[in-house]
Formats: C-alpha cells, sequence, structure tokens
C-alpha cells in the first residue's frame, strides 16, 4: 500500500489526495458512508485526517485515520498537531499508531489554542512542527529522542509538512520550505492556491530549496499543491481578507461577486467553474495535488471528473 503511494507521488502520474475533518461526535461512520456513495477511495491516492482545526473539538486524528486507512485500504495521512502534545506524547502515539500501519504523518504547529472551542484551553507547544520532524527522523533510526534504542524498531514513517502558498517576499517562505526539507520532511502540502502563475512560482521555489537542503533525502522530496474549491463569493473575500498566507486574484473575487447578486444557484455554478478551471489548469502543470473541501466529496468528484 504505502509502497504503491510513494511510487505514484515520485512519477508524473496524477496524485491526488483528499483532507477529511473528522466528526465533532463519536462515530466516523457517516463520514465513510458519504465517501463510499462518491466512490472517492477508488480515484485518489489516499486521504489525510486533521487534527482538531482551529483548536475546536473533533474526534482523534490518530484513530480517525486508522478507521479510514483500514475501511478503504488506502494511505491516510494522519495530520499531528504540536499544539496539543509534548515530546512524550508525541512518540508514545507515533509508536502506537505504527502498530496499526498508520505511517504517513503530517507535522502542524496547530491554530492557536486560543481559537478553541472548549473553555481555558491550554496549548502545549514545546516548540514548532520541527520536533515532530525530528522526532520521525530519529525513530526511522531505531531510536526515540533521547537517544535509547526502540525494540522493536517501527516500520518506515514518512514525515510530510505544510507550506503557505504565498508571502510578499516568496524567499522568506523558500527557506522554510529548506528548514523543513533538513529535517527530513517528505513532501510538502501547500495552503490553496488560486491561479497557474502562483502554482508555477511554488514550484520553482520547491525545487531550488531541495537543491539548498543538507538532508539526502529532500532530492526524492515532493511538492503537493493544495486546493480549496471556492463556490460562495463570501468564501472568496474572507480568504482574501482574513487568511495569512494564501492570495486571492481580484479577478476570481469580482467574478464570485457579480454571481452572488444574482442568486445562491448562479453563484455556486459560476464557482465551481472557475473551481474545476483552476484545478485542471494546475493538474496539467503539475498533477500533485490535495484536495480541501470541509468534507463536502461530492464536490471533490465533481473536480477529479473535470481532468
Amino acid at each position: 500500500m504505502f509502497d504503491e503511494f510513494c511510487r505514484k507521488l515520485q512519477s508524473d502520474e496524477s496524485f491526488i489526495t483528499v483532507e477529511i475533518t473528522p466528526p465533532h461526535g463519536a462515530s466516523m461512520r457517516g463520514i465513510l458512508d458519504r465517501i463510499a456513495a462518491t466512490s472517492l477511495d477508488k480515484r485518489v491516492a489516499g486521504f489525510s485526517v486533521t487534527d482538531n482545526p482551529l483548536a475546536r473539538l473533533k474526534m482523534s486524528s490518530i484513530l480517525s485515520a486508522v478507521r479510514v486507512q483500514q475501511e478503504f485500504g488506502k494511505p491516510v495521512i494522519a495530520t499531528m498537531s504540536m499544539r496539543d502534545r509534548n515530546k512524550l506524547s508525541l512518540q508514545s502515539e507515533l509508536l502506537g499508531a505504527n502498530d496499526f500501519d498508520l505511517r504517513i504523518i503530517l507535522a502542524l504547529t496547530g491554530d492557536p489554542a486560543k481559537l478553541s472551542d472548549q473553555p481555558e484551553v491550554k496549548g502545549v507547544l514545546e516548540r514548532d512542527s520541527t520536533l515532530l520532524l525530528s522526532i520521525i527522523y530519529r525513530l526511522n533510526n531505531g531510536m526515540d529522542y533521547s537517544n535509547k534504542t526502540l525494540d522493536p524498531p517501527p516500520k518506515p514513517i514518512y514525515p510530510f509538512a505544510v507550506s503557505n502558498s504565498y508571502a510578499k517576499d516568496m524567499k522568506k517562505l523558500q527557506k522554510r520550505m529548506v528548514k523543513k526539507l533538513d529535517y527530513g520532511a517528505r513532501a510538502i502540502i501547500s495552503q490553496p492556491v488560486f491561479d497557474l502563475q502562483n502554482a508555477m512560482e511554488l514550484v520553482e521555489l520547491f525545487e531550488e530549496a531541495k537543491s539548498m537542503s543538507i538532508r539526502q533525502t529532500a532530492k526524492d522530496a515532493q511538492l503537493i499543491l493544495g486546493q480549496f474549491p471556492i463556490i460562495r463569493a463570501a468564501t472568496a473575500n474572507f480568504i482574501a481578507d482574513k487568511v495569512p498566507g494564501i492570495t486571492v486574484p481580484k479577478e476570481i473575487i469580482d467574478e464570485m461577486n457579480l454571481a452572488a447578486m444574482d442568486g445562491e444557484e448562479k453563484e455556486r455554478e459560476v464557482g465551481l467553474g472557475l473551481s474545476k478551471r483552476i484545478f485542471t489548469q494546475i493538474h496539467s502543470f503539475h498533477p500533485k495535488m490535495h484536495l480541501m473541501t470541509h468534507n463536502r466529496f461530492e464536490l471533490c468528484s465533481e473536480l477529479i471528473e473535470s481532468i
């Protein structure tokens, strides 16, 4: 399963993963049924599972990822947020997940605890996501973080990281890419990209970053471009105005605002058309993509059918 996943990631073939947000509840059954109804599991390379995004309570990312992987027999990228775990907890969860063959880990610093929907939550945050990457590096060498030998050692773990898709100074963004590659990241997933020019610049920066890294594994590392389909004008305006590290072209915002004036049906029609156009353009240029749709799996299916 993981060999095929890595082979597709390294190849020029279409490689698409879909993000899943676990429920605010105690069962994944409804989400699994909705994925199965769209046959997404047969069209994608794998899935990813988020870890309490915006510090809002959801089912465990690790256990949810195990559930998805067992259900569909597809590799799942399990997100681990530094916000909620110290070194002891990080290592313990990684070792337990490894026994369930959950071996692709997305290292994330995590949204601040102050955003949480739970009262008086305190973040742990011993360090940023590079701490988790360094822990995985040691585990892959059969050692824990204190350099004690693990018996038995874990099966190979594949560490992934994230990157903004835009910055006023793109060279600073590139430096952060290099840092994560130096800590052993095997792939970097970008924040959503909304135009081909941005995608081309990111790929160029990433290829340069690989050559700048001191780590041997960097030469085979891959960039996966995030995609977030916009079908509401309010969403386009919110991302453009409030979300750092992402840029939405003014042409898209104007087109969505005009469509919204003609009602929700027209707004969705225009938004879906724009999203399909962006998706197909970027896929033709760089077919390694990660779909983020807030569990709108039907929308994922429509986009994938457009390529």
